[in-house]
């Protein structure tokens, strides 16, 4: 007994007649993509506009003080050549610091998964020790939520937050608090 394979496009459902009209296509990265990488086929005729279609891509790296690692971040080469306001892209680009090789990805590997961000504003983290910025969101928990979140810091053996520290009254708005409890503050 013999058994046909029937196959068909992932992106249109068509019927594909003929295995070599068929394209293998990776999708590293899309916004509903879970997980790592996917492989989908589709016929050659419906990928004809996607060489059109194509964006001209910068990725480029953001190192800020006080971050732990730098932030990635992929926009559309036009928008990035308006950013030089000095001299065109190109001669900026010319003139720029290379980087050492050992620090880039190599050109066939895989982007190693992003850092997941911890969220200082959430019960779970504020109050946290932490390099950066204190936004207004996690101030707000900690003023809320003081005594659990010390109650979780010592648990995790993590310093605590003290209203006598003035650092940690002005890091997280405390000052209000401290002031009607009738702590005093000391460097």
């Amino acid at each position: 007994m013999g058994q046909k394979i029937i196959r068909f496009s992932d992106l249109t459902g068509e019927h594909v007649e003929n295995d070599e009209d068929l394209v293998r296509i990776v999708v590293h990265r899309h916004p509903d993509l879970e997980g790592g990488p996917v492989e989908i086929e589709a016929l050659a005729g419906e990928l004809a506009a996607v060489e059109e279609l194509a964006l001209d891509l910068v990725t480029i790296e953001l190192h800020h003080p006080g971050e732990a690692g730098p932030r990635t971040v992929v926009m559309e080469a036009g928008a990035f050549d308006r950013l030089a306001s000095a001299a065109p892209m190109a001669e900026v680009l010319r003139g720029a610091k290379a980087v050492a090789a050992r620090s880039l990805p190599s050109q066939g590997a895989a982007s190693p998964a992003p850092r997941e961000r911890v969220n200082y504003a959430s019960l779970d983290h504020a109050g946290r020790p932490h390099k950066g910025r204190t936004t207004d969101a996690e101030k707000q928990v900690v003023q809320q939520h003081l005594e659990e979140i010390n109650e979780r810091l010592a648990t995790e053996g993590v310093r605590t937050i003290d209203l006598a520290n003035s650092e940690h009254v002005t890091r997280y708005g405390l000052e209000a608090l401290a002031q009607a409890i009738g702590v005093t503050t000391q460097d």
